[in-house]
């Protein structure tokens, strides 16, 4: 076993199948936390040219994958938020009809459902990883936590509610947890993300 890597268990819904059709909502963190997209100026989000190219990756992942649809989505100084939906394929009913689907576990964590948010997650992040280190000349330099954080979207009032937390994340910048300067507080977004202005 390789001890330098690190210990990470999933912080998934355990046995819930996310290629379900429906809602979801994603936030990735930069490796460290360090502040790589750009700044916050005035109440919004300038990015620069690594934010410029997070942006773009994004976008492009959902026009090669038409089970998914683009939502909001915001890049931050040194994380970003995204609402990401999985469109009925194969007759299969929303996730509104569908949200205590739980499917038997596959195949242990490493494990991703074809089309499935993990499946996706773990490309777009390896799009944007691979062209920022491009561009710096840094192979092989973590550009993003490993994890993400995901939340399931139950209904269209929480749907409102994580869409305007989204839209106004950068003006509330100053008082976002993910705005930490203590590199002693710095550590991998898990289960345990905490109390949300959305989450009532």
């Amino acid at each position: 076993m390789n001890k330098s890597l690190p210990n990470r268990k999933s912080v998934r819904l355990k046995g819930y199948d996310y290629s379900t059709p429906g809602y979801y909502f994603v936030t990735v963190c930069t490796h460290d936390r360090g502040h790589l997209f750009g700044k916050i100026d005035n109440g919004q989000m300038v990015l620069n040219e690594y934010g410029k190219i997070l942006w773009e990756e994004w976008d492009k992942s959902f026009e090669l994958r038409r089970e998914l649809v683009r939502d909001e989505f915001v890049a931050m100084p040194n994380h970003f938020h995204g609402i990401v939906q999985i469109v009925v394929t194969h007759g299969r009913a929303s996730l509104l009809q569908q949200r205590n689907n739980i499917t038997p576990k596959r195949n242990g964590i490493a494990y991703r459902t074809p089309k499935s948010l993990s499946s996706f997650m773990a490309g777009v992040k390896s799009a944007i990883t691979k062209r920022i280190n491009q561009h710096r000349n840094t192979p092989g330099l973590r550009v993003l936590q490993y994890r993400f954080h995901d939340h399931i979207i139950r209904n269209e009032n929480e749907l409102f509610r994580i869409r305007q937390y989204i839209i106004n994340n950068p003006v509330n910048w100053q008082t976002d947890k993910m705005n930490r300067q203590d590199k002693n507080k710095i550590r991998e977004i898990s289960a345990d993300y905490g109390e949300e202005p959305w989450m009532i």
